[in-house]
């Protein structure tokens, strides 16, 4: 599985559990389908979710603006050769041995693909 068939999978596959009493319905990446193409209408509130699962990682991580740190909390490898693979998945054509202008850019694309994907973003995050 994709990296970011891993991300969707955690926030999507999880978002039953993760939302209570909400409207979130739950959806996977399909097979074959492409990072960014959306399979399901569903609607998933990805905050608290992520939220949740910065909760019971029990530190202090800030995916709302880090890459890595939305990683860990989903328990995704985050080492840099995971963030060079993603960034090949999602067609990064900058310098990879930049990884602070690199993650920033994988940050904007997760968010972008998640509320492509029915994810519904908090509103301090920009996409």
């Amino acid at each position: 599985m994709s990296i970011f068939g891993k991300i969707m999978s955690a926030i999507f596959g999880s978002s039953a559990d993760a939302a209570p009493g909400g409207t979130a319905g739950t959806t996977t990446t399909a097979p074959g389908t492409a990072p960014g193409q959306a399979t399901s209408a569903a609607t998933v509130d990805v905050g608290p979710i992520l939220d949740q699962a910065v909760k019971a990682k029990g530190e202090k991580l800030e995916w709302r603006t880090s890459i890595v740190d939305l990683m860990k909390a989903l328990d995704i490898d985050s080492s840099l050769s995971a963030r060079k693979e993603l960034a090949k998945e999602l067609g990064y054509t900058g310098d990879t041995g930049d990884s602070a202008t690199m993650n920033i850019w994988l940050h904007k694309q997760v968010m972008t693909k998640l509320a492509a994907n029915g994810g519904k973003l908090p509103a301090d995050i920009k996409h």
